[in-house]
């Protein structure tokens, strides 16, 4: 384990993404703020001429032009804070970025609701309108949206409110990635290694459980020692969606959630009833865990300790990249051409650094590359990240390449898609090259824990938001100890009775940063359902299917996510493929079961 992390300006240039793609220096930033802010005086002129097709056409465009340029200063200022959290000038070219984003939609608000105050005649007219053909869908949309918009005084107070509705999650981040400091905790060789995000979970793949447990201990009590505060940044989340339920006159928080992506409140609640039915086989898995581990009880601090002792897969970036590609190789060399571009071209920023931003993630602004942010180790997961959020990026990049500005993003519904589908292909890849039964074996086990992380976690943080937001929704309040006992009685439900269901994991939600995208994690789980239902139909069709699916990328947001998906050849508005994905888990149980007999 490398001990030693480096001050951001230490990392070599060959290890950092290029973000002078974007802007190539502060001054063209400033340049293009000066522009933006220039641009929302000219939208006003609008206000008032919206029953006229050729205004509406000259407003939508000038709509256009403002959101591209905004989402572009945006992604750029909190790229540059995410390098390093604690540079207090990204900071505040961050704090920049949001305030003009929210002036943005104040200054944009006023058109969906002057749309809508026409009456239903003149609507029909522009959707009809042939010079307003391009946007056709957008206004079917906004007539979708009509019982949920509000008046045009009303859209514009709540677009000033925005600055207030971002402040929990930017609140968690600080406390979360700048000021949070964990204590060293004892390394295999007995010596203080000091304990952050980016090496968690790498102690707890220690093969010493004495490891494991020390770092497990540290992480949660030192998130106790903050639990007043991160349960009044969460409690302070919910609130606001609340009030943006109420205001906009959605049932519930969750049904706001989903209408975005028209996706109905059966799609959520079929997923955590399909996965309660499947909780058997996760608990069988964790009864093998345990003969692996050969130990007497299995405590949450088991659940990445590497099973197949003697085997370690140490793999370099470069390794990593050479593994992808080759794994990649049913996609086709166009889909190989995107992504050498992508390792060759700075899309990445590879290894960890001080008060970098944790976890992974793909990003950027239309008419640029994307951008990939990692916190890269050595092993065999830090490969599926790499493989995973390029799958996002190439979906991306496809996607500008096939849309105009207004289509091209694709909702976050089917976001996990693109990713999960090359996790996969990745895994298929390693599972049909391997001899060794010890290499087999723990290649099921990371393919059994990405079931069990991806799809059996993921929705149990999905029931843990949705129990939340219905307790405070019914007017409950939720202390620090009501998050941890709804936390701690679903990991109880969820491991059973073959695990020792640790105390400590109760503080584990205010580590989630997740839970400050409200409603959102329940995509990992439908979306790598529908991914592994896409792999196995390009492994057993070939061509039809890698038509199919080059299609679903290159559809970016111009259909619904159902229809986008459905036209592919994934029903997600059935079960059908969360069985599917479960059949594949019990498989592989199965073939654990046998190589271990």
């Amino acid at each position: 384990m490398n001990q030693q992390v480096l001050e951001r300006k230490q990392v070599p240039a060959e290890h950092r993404w290029n973000l002078e793609d974007l802007f190539p220096n502060q001054q063209a930033w400033d340049q293009e703020y000066q522009q933006v802010k220039d641009s929302l005086g000219r939208i006003s002129a609008f206000q008032g001429k919206l029953g006229d097709p050729a205004q509406v056409k000259a407003c939508f465009e000038l709509e256009d032009e403002i959101s591209l340029h905004a989402e572009r200063l945006y992604v750029y200022a909190n790229m540059k804070h995410h390098e390093d959290t604690a540079e207090s000038e990204y900071q505040a070219l961050s704090d920049k970025a949001k305030k003009i984003s929210v002036e943005v939609s104040e200054a944009l608000s006023f058109i969906s609701p002057e749309i809508l105050s026409l009456s239903e005649e003149q609507l029909h007219k522009l959707v009809n309108e042939p010079t307003l053909a391009f946007y056709k869908d957008t206004l079917e949309e906004m007539i979708r949206q009509k019982p949920h918009t509000l008046g045009k005084e009303q859209e514009a107070l709540l677009a000033q409110a925005g600055n207030m509705a971002v402040a929990p999650n930017t609140i968690y981040g600080m406390l979360n990635n700048a000021d949070l400091k964990f204590p060293n905790v004892k390394n295999e060789n007995g010596e203080d290694a000091p304990l952050t995000h980016g090496s968690y979970i790498q102690f707890l793949e220690s093969r010493n459980r004495d490891v494991r447990k020390g770092a497990f201990e540290a992480v949660y009590s030192t998130y106790a020692s903050q639990k007043n505060t991160i349960a009044a940044t969460l409690s302070a989340n919910i609130n606001k969606n609340i009030f943006y339920a109420k205001a906009r006159s959605y049932p519930s928080v969750l049904e706001m959630s989903l209408f975005g992506d028209n996706i109905n409140k059966e799609v959520y609640t079929n997923l955590i009833a399909t996965i309660h039915e499947s909780l058997p086989l996760l608990h069988r898995y964790f009864k093998l865990r345990k003969k692996l581990l050969k130990v007497d009880e299995l405590h949450m601090y088991d659940l990445f300790a590497p099973l197949v002792e003697e085997f370690k897969m140490d793999i370099t970036y470069q390794q990593a990249q050479e593994e992808i590609k080759k794994s990649l190789a049913p996609l086709g060399e166009d889909y190989l051409k995107i992504l050498q571009d992508g390792f060759d071209n700075h899309w990445i920023d590879v290894y960890e650094n001080k008060n970098k931003r944790n976890g992974a993630y793909s990003w950027g602004a239309y008419g640029t590359h994307p951008y990939v942010l990692l916190n890269h180790k050595d092993n065999l997961n830090s490969m599926f990240t790499l493989t995973h959020e390029m799958g996002h990026a190439i979906h991306s990049y496809l996607s500008d390449a096939n849309q105009q500005y207004r289509y091209a993003q694709y909702t976050i519904f089917l976001a996990e898609v693109a990713s999960t589908l090359n996790e996969a292909l990745l895994m298929d890849y390693l599972l049909k090259r391997v001899t060794d039964p010890k290499e087999k074996l723990y290649l099921l086990t990371y393919y059994a824990d990405q079931f069990r992380t991806t799809v059996f976690r993921q929705t149990m943080f999905a029931e843990f938001e949705m129990i939340t937001h219905d307790k405070a929704e019914h007017g409950e309040s939720l202390t620090p100890q009501a998050f941890s006992e709804i936390y701690y009685g679903l990991n109880k439900l969820y491991h059973g009775d073959e695990m020792v269901v640790d105390k400590d994991i109760e503080m584990e939600w205010a580590r989630i940063p997740h839970f400050y995208n409200s409603f959102y994690v329940y995509k990992y789980a439908t979306g790598f359902s529908a991914a592994t239902s896409f792999a196995k139909q390009i492994l057993d069709e070939g061509q039809p299917a890698v038509d199919r699916y080059l299609g679903f990328l290159k559809s970016g947001g111009s259909d619904y996510s159902l229809n986008i998906l459905k036209r592919a050849g994934v029903d997600m508005s059935s079960p059908e493929p969360i069985k599917q994905a479960m059949s594949v888990f019990g498989s592989l149980i199965e073939q654990m079961e046998q190589l271990t007999q």
